[in-house]
């Protein structure tokens, strides 16, 4: 019989991460504290605080270009499972956590009134377990499925997720037991970047991410700081006479006309201005930023606000984002996996049978292009297909294309 850790173990260990987590979820919202040096800052301008959504812009300008098409091959009709769980809805909120928090989770339940296993997403810092790194599936599993409104540190529902039953445990009633027939528990991950060191993955939002999001926000607050002066510079009277009335200092500033009579001995008093601050340093530290932090995350400066004087063409942008293709290319790779294991148990509780897991190996995940071809693409992927048909009938089909092109082939023959 398995030794398993037990629920109160993986509730410290939920625990232990949680704050790591909500950290990320700060910085993706753009609620993070910006830590401030306040060494030379004005007592007045503490309290001011900046936003920046170059967190948010990572991990969205990822997300948004994984679109999950369907399964080929799937004798068990794990399609049909997801299509019944809103599949849109449901895989990007999956593929977002993931990004976000290093991983998400799919929570099958019991089955509903049409008979179909209910499929919901969860976030990171609301569930964990202990993986089995062969199948990516896990041995034992914990989440909390239920939050309070407005107290999210009161937990109204807990779940504690092991083969063939799932206890569940509401607060303030009795707790009780779902009987299944999926030999896994029935939470399932969805992993961005795993590796043997960390098995739980990594998320799009680094350290070296956060770091350059603070150094932003601090140029961003000081570049406010100095276009207060900037837009009302210094002025200065010499050799005004000491017994003269003093002037309004707000009326000096804005007034477009001063007026200055000569004294006795017929000297009168000078007036000049300070020269003015540039902005040019702060926008040069913000830009040299957005090139750090663009190379951090595979975007461009044009992807972050600074946007060149030249259009680019669609075959110009698709090769400026070629390092966020290939991310694109490892974020799919790992969320198949995830996928093709929650469908596979929801079709055990489906179809109340254990399949084995080997079964679905020839079962694999379909994704829409990353980058949509354009009218002289879609021209350039025809004739070459035309001429590898030629070399070799029949190599490219239907289903080749669509990879290509993302566009529905029509029904008739």
């Amino acid at each position: 019989m398995t030794d398993y850790l037990g629920m109160k173990y993986l509730r410290n260990k939920l625990h232990s991460k949680e704050e790591r987590i909500n950290l990320r979820y700060q910085y993706y919202e753009m609620k993070n504290v910006m830590h401030d040096f306040n060494i030379i800052t004005p007592p007045y301008f503490r309290n001011f605080y900046s936003s920046l959504g170059w967190c948010a812009k990572a991990v969205d300008s990822l997300s948004d270009r994984l679109v999950f098409d369907k399964f080929d091959n799937d004798s068990y009709g794990m399609n049909e499972i997801y299509d019944m769980n809103n599949k849109d809805i449901l895989l990007d909120s999956a593929i977002n956590g993931a990004l976000i928090g290093a991983c998400s989770f799919i929570y099958i339940a019991p089955q509903s009134d049409d008979h179909m296993p209910k499929l919901q997403a969860i976030e990171a810092f609301n569930a964990t377990g202990i993986i089995d790194p062969t199948t990516q599936m896990l041995k034992e599993g914990y989440a909390i499925l239920e939050r309070d409104s407005k107290n999210r540190n009161n937990i109204l529902l807990e779940a504690y997720f092991l083969p063939f039953k799932t206890y569940y445990y509401p607060k303030g009633k009795p707790s009780y037991v779902v009987n299944h027939s999926s030999p896994y528990p029935l939470l399932v991950p969805i992993i961005y970047r795993p590796d043997a060191k960390r098995v739980f993955g990594h998320s799009r939002i680094t350290r070296a991410c956060m770091d350059y999001t603070q150094t932003a926000m601090r140029t961003i607050k000081r570049s406010e700081v100095a276009s207060e002066f900037y837009s009302f510079p210094q002025k200065y009277i010499l050799g005004l006479d000491p017994e003269a009335e003093p002037l309004d200092k707000w009326k000096a500033s804005m007034s477009s006309f001063l007026q200055f009579t000569k004294d006795e001995d017929g000297d009168s008093p000078t007036v000049g201005q300070f020269s003015q601050q540039s902005m040019q340093p702060f926008l040069d530290q913000l830009k040299s930023t957005a090139s750090m932090f663009a190379g951090e995350t595979g975007l461009t400066l044009d992807d972050l606000g600074f946007v060149s004087s030249n259009p680019s063409s669609a075959e110009a942008i698709k090769a400026s984002h070629d390092q966020l293709r290939l991310t694109a290319r490892k974020a799919q790779r790992c969320f198949s996996v995830g996928f093709l294991n929650a469908g596979y148990l929801a079709s055990c509780v489906r179809d109340e049978y254990p399949y084995k897991r080997s079964l679905v190996h020839e079962t694999k995940a379909m994704w829409m292009p990353l980058f949509e071809p354009d009218m002289n693409a879609l021209s350039l992927i025809g004739d070459g297909a035309i001429k590898i048909n030629q070399a070799i009938p029949n190599y490219f089909d239907k289903k080749a294309l669509k990879q290509l092109t993302g566009i529905e082939p029509s029904e008739e023959d």
